[in-house]
């Protein structure tokens, strides 16, 4: 009979198989903690959350602003938002009237 011996080819097996779970579980923390994880997920979503509300700021203000600049048109501007923007940028005012200062509201 042959004398076989296994030792050699068992350590080695066993080195490879844990090189394996190694790779299982570096790629399991990945899945985790990964920049394209589970959590990273969720903070993403969060951000898409937050970055879709300031869109509909912007938007919403994109509009006042369109509506105002409309109002200002040279060929027919708004008569009271040209009296507005005189009294205010260049503070003008007749000698009758009592200008009372309002806080600005968003």
């Amino acid at each position: 009979m042959k004398n076989i011996r296994r030792e050699p080819k068992f350590a080695r097996d066993r080195a490879v198989q844990g090189a394996a779970l190694g790779a299982l579980l570096l790629m399991g923390g990945f899945v985790v903690a990964g920049p394209s994880g589970f959590i990273a997920w969720t903070e993403n979503e969060h951000r898409l959350s937050e970055h879709e509300r300031r869109i509909q700021q912007l938007s919403a203000e994109r509009e006042r602003l369109r509506n105002r600049v409309a109002l200002l048109d040279p060929n027919h501007a708004d008569p009271d938002l040209a009296g507005e923007l005189l009294r205010s940028n260049l503070n003008v005012a007749h000698p009758d009237e009592m200008v009372m200062l309002l806080p600005k509201q968003p």
